[in-house]
């Protein structure tokens, strides 16, 4: 009996997903967006190889998607809501 409650519990742990806290969000939407900026910064001073180049463009785009998901861990997701309601009652 007690095997099978541990198997179960093991079980549940794997295809269980962990949902993170907003402060650890936007802790990791920082670190991301300093690497890539700072791989961005290294790859710009040798633009010659292709590696490079492809690098560097990658490093730009990955940069922008920290930056747009930064900036949305700090939308009151209320006044957001209340936004949309404003703009549809005025059409």
């Amino acid at each position: 009996m007690q095997k099978e409650n541990l198997i179960e519990k093991k079980q549940d742990k794997v295809g269980a997903k962990v949902k993170f806290d907003i402060d650890t969000q936007k802790e990791v939407a920082k670190i991301g967006m300093t690497a890539s900026l700072a791989v961005l910064v290294a790859t710009s001073f040798n633009l010659k190889p292709k590696i490079s180049k492809q690098l560097h463009v990658i490093s730009g785009a990955t940069l922008v998607g920290f930056s747009f998901w930064h900036h949305m861990l700090y939308q009151n997701k209320t006044d957001t809501k209340n936004k949309n309601k404003k703009l549809s009652a005025k059409k």
